[in-house]
C-alpha cells in the first residue's frame, strides 16, 4: 500500500475506503477476480447461511451470475452509493466472510451487516470486523450513527453489537423478511458518534485505503 496519508495536502483521500485492515484480515471492496473464491466460501458454508440469510435462500449461483453481482457491488462504491466488502486472509487467498457499510437508513447513518465462513465462526471475527466497519463510519464516513440489525434469535449475531458497546434500541415486529418470505422481527442496534469515543470499538485496530491505495488518516 501506499504510503501517502489523507494529512498530505497534496495528496487528499478519496473517500469511501476501499480496502481495511483489521489485525487479522483484509476488509476490501470486491473484485470480479474474487468469483470463485467467493463462490466456494459460500458453497461450503450454505446449510448456515440459510439458517439467518435471506439471500442464501437462491444459493448455489453460477460463476458468471457471482461475477455480474461483484461488479454491481463495485460499482456501488464507484458510485458512492452502498459499500459491501469481502472479507479475506491476510494474503486474499481465501474469502472468509462478507460484509458492508449500507446506506438504507435514513438521516446521517450507515447500517453494518456481516457472515463468517462456517468453519471461522465462534473465532471473533465477526466482532473484529464490525469494529473496524463502525470505526470506519465514524472516523473515515464521518457519519453520526451506526446501526446494526439482526434476527433476535440469532444470538451469536446480537452478542457483536453487544460487546462493542451498541445500544439495543428495539425489537421491531414483523419488519424483516424471513428465509420464507415471511415478515419477521428484526432487533436494532445503535451506536452514536458521542459515545463512540468510550466504546470498545475506539480501541480497534484499523488501517483504511482509498481507490488509489493511499492510506487514509484515522482520527
Amino acid at each position: 500500500m501506499s504510503s501517502e496519508t489523507s494529512s498530505d495536502p497534496e495528496h487528499p483521500a478519496r473517500l469511501p475506503a476501499y480496502r481495511i485492515e483489521t489485525e487479522r484480515a483484509v476488509v476490501r471492496c470486491w473484485h470480479p477476480t474474487d468469483a470463485d473464491r467467493l463462490l466456494q466460501a459460500v458453497s461450503q458454508s450454505i446449510d448456515h447461511l440459510r439458517e439467518w440469510m435471506p439471500w442464501a435462500k437462491n444459493e448455489p449461483t453460477t460463476l458468471e451470475e457471482k461475477i455480474a453481482l461483484l461488479r454491481h457491488w463495485r460499482a456501488g462504491f464507484d458510485g458512492d452509493t452502498d459499500y459491501t466488502y469481502g472479507i479475506f486472509s491476510p494474503d486474499e487467498e481465501e474469502v472468509w466472510g462478507g460484509t458492508g457499510l449500507h446506506k438504507r437508513l435514513e438521516g446521517d447513518a450507515l447500517e453494518i451487516g456481516y457472515w463468517i465462513r462456517a468453519d471461522l465462526i465462534n473465532r471473533g471475527l465477526a466482532t473484529e470486523v464490525a469494529a473496524a466497519l463502525t470505526k470506519v463510519a465514524f472516523t473515515v464516513n464521518r457519519v453520526d450513527r451506526v446501526e446494526i440489525h439482526c434476527d433476535p434469535a440469532n444470538v451469536r449475531s446480537a452478542a457483536i453489537p453487544r460487546k462493542l458497546g451498541f445500544t439495543q434500541e428495539a425489537v421491531l415486529r414483523r419488519r424483516a423478511t424471513g428465509l420464507d418470505g415471511s415478515p419477521i422481527d428484526t432487533m436494532i442496534w445503535t451506536l452514536f458518534l458521542d459515545q463512540y469515543g468510550n466504546s470498545p470499538v475506539a480501541e480497534a485496530r484499523v488501517k483504511a485505503f482509498d481507490v488509489l491505495e493511499c492510506e487514509i488518516q484515522i482520527t
